[in-house]
């Protein structure tokens, strides 16, 4: 979308597993992962943190979610400005 690469990392369960999306960018990467708002809508929180971090440490992160959730799926896309590439509610 928007005219920038992705790519599934992971293919999890259609039904009933999680999503995390990384945003790789010149300064390192941002972890999103997919929840509920309040409201009950979905939305996005930056699980890595506020600031971009380094390919492993979202690595890691990933591989921890993994063990979590064998159902997982995991995406990934270019982004220069850690924004994603898609309509997305990020919440603070």
């Amino acid at each position: 979308m928007a005219g920038r690469p992705g790519m599934v990392i992971n293919k999890g369960d259609p039904d009933a597993g999680g999503v995390l999306v990384l945003l790789r960018g010149k300064g390192g990467m941002v972890v999103l992962s997919q929840l509920r708002a309040t409201d009950g809508a979905l939305a996005w929180m930056r699980a890595s943190g506020a600031a971009p971090v380094a390919e492993e440490v979202a690595d890691a992160y990933v591989a921890r979610q993994r063990q979590r959730d064998p159902d997982l799926w995991v995406v990934e896309f270019e982004s220069p400005d850690f924004v994603p590439p898609f309509d997305a509610k990020i919440l603070p």
